[in-house]
Parts: C-alpha cells; structure tokens; sequence
C-alpha cells in the first residue's frame, strides 16, 4: 500500500520528496510503531515536551530512521491524525434519518476518533497550524476528508457555501475545545444545530 509519510532524502538534501513512495512491508511496521509510540509519548510529555527522539526510542528504532520518514514531532503528530480519519467508517447517510442525525453522527465519529485524549488533540491542534511543508499536505488531505464527511452528512443538493462554514465551524469548535471554552462532546449539536440554522430551521438543540 501507499503510505502517507514523506520521505527524506539519502543524499544529505534539506528538501522532502514531494512525491509518496510504496513501503516495504517492514517499512510500513516501523511507520507504525512510530505513530502508535507518538500516541503514548504525548500523554506523558504533551506536546512541549514530545521529541523525535523520545518516540524513537519509545518505537524501538534509532532516531535517525524516525527522521527518515518524519521530519518533525508536528510531522509525526498530523499522521496520527490522519489515520485515525483514514480508520473511520462511512458516513451513514441514510436518507431515512434526519440531517441532524446525519450530521450529528458525522461529526461525533471525528470527533471521538481523537478527544478520548485531551493531550492528543490539543497537540494535534498545535501541529496542524505548523508550516511544515510535510504537515501541510497531510493537513489538505484531512481538511478533504472533512469536506467529503461533512456533505455527506449533509446530503446531496446542498449549498457547497454550507459545507464550507460548516468545515469553518468545526475547526474553530476544536481549537475552541483545544484551549477548555468549550467540551468536545457539545460540538456534535453545535455543528447539527449551526446546519440547521443555515437552512432556517430551529435553533442548536432542537431536534426534528
């Protein structure tokens, strides 16, 4: 299979492969073990404190092959986010059951798929907003994939304007949760509820 990391150069260049490689069995086992290791180590550490090196060797490996395929801890951390996007199930978009369940569902599943870990998401949060060229493309690929859960949820004929302030919103709802101004939980009815708002109907909370 096809894995997400990029790859660094052997030949001593600063500069990342723009391009993805096709791992090796074994190749793929260590990329593991360095995601599952930066899970563990940032519940010890947070995100000040999480090294390279520290889920290196947490992993196993030496750190030199840690940096062979990330290039930085917020590398690292935007792959864990990543996969656990890539793991989810499809949205069930059943047209039997209301938008706000739809939608409501949708969003629980992203949400859940990180904030059994308060010190995961808010080194995720952290991460994200980094320049790395390595965690931009992970993050364009995330933000696709919410894009894509979002107007499913929503269903088909939908204004994309929607989906757009809807992604909006359920970004800032997370760093919102990120920084403590609001639990992660309620960001499933505030999402539901700003939707339906949108289409001028009843307010966060309501259900139909």
């Amino acid at each position: 299979m096809t894995e997400t990391v990029a790859l660094r150069p052997t030949d001593g260049s600063r500069g990342f492969e723009a391009t993805r490689r096709r791992l090796t069995p074994r190749q793929a086992e260590v990329v593991v073990q360095l995601v599952e290791a930066t899970e563990a180590a940032v519940e010890e550490a947070g995100y000040s404190g999480l090294t390279v090196r520290m889920v290196a060797r947490r992993a196993g490996v030496a750190p030199a092959t840690a940096y062979n395929y990330f290039s930085s801890k917020d590398h690292l951390l935007a792959e864990v986010l990543w996969r656990r996007m890539q793991a989810l199930a499809p949205v069930d978009s059943s047209a039997g059951r209301s938008m706000h369940e739809r939608l409501s569902d949708a969003v629980r599943a992203m949400v859940l798929s990180t904030t059994e870990s308060p010190a995961l998401v808010d080194a995720c949060t952290v991460a994200l907003l980094s320049p790395n060229p390595d965690v931009k493309h992970l993050r364009d690929r995330i933000g696709a994939q919410i894009h894509r859960r979002l107007a499913a949820a929503l269903g088909p004929g939908v204004d994309p304007l929607v989906v757009r302030v809807l992604e909006t919103s359920y970004s800032g709802a997370l760093l919102a949760a990120g920084m403590g101004h609001m639990s992660s939980l309620d960001i499933p009815e505030f999402l539901a509820g700003a939707a339906r708002l949108m289409a001028g109907g009843p307010a966060v909370g309501a259900r139909s």
